[in-house]
């Protein structure tokens, strides 16, 4: 069912945890499956992620996607941060079964919040259509 790629970050999940003072959060959930998820940026001065790290609450998928995500976007720019999209977190896992294929879209929309809640807190509201032209309009997300 699961590739051993998501199996992989399931059990050994890469960048648990909370970035404490963290540049940029984002969360989201589903309300229809019960996942939430949450990811913490530290941006450096040059408009790069300093670091990443997540909590996820729900199935394994969730937790994989959530893991992979942070590897796919440690030191990327903003910009090259936010074109990660749900597809490409499933596709560097192997795959992901069609009815989890849900989770891999919260890990990204997670993180593009989180890349939104930086840019509104440094005052560039301006650039997050620039940066995130597809910001998901229709989840039930927040920032803290």
């Amino acid at each position: 069912m699961y590739t051993d790629l998501v199996m992989d970050h399931f059990t050994n999940p890469r960048n648990v945890g909370e970035i404490e003072d963290a540049d940029g959060v984002g969360q989201i959930g589903n309300p229809v499956c019960g996942d939430v998820m949450r990811i913490s940026i530290a941006v450096d001065d040059t408009d790069h992620i300093a670091d990443v790290k997540f909590k996820t609450f729900g199935c394994g998928a969730a937790v994989a996607t959530s893991s992979m995500v942070t590897e796919m976007v440690m030191g990327k720019s903003l910009t090259e941060a936010a074109v990660v999209s749900n597809k490409a977190v499933a596709e560097a896992l192997g795959g992901l079964p069609a009815n989890k294929m849900h989770c891999s879209n919260l890990a990204a929309d997670a993180l593009h919040l989180a890349i939104q809640d930086y840019l509104v807190r440094s005052g560039r509201e301006d650039e997050v259509d620039q940066i995130l032209p597809s910001l998901p309009k229709d989840h039930e997300h927040s920032s803290h």
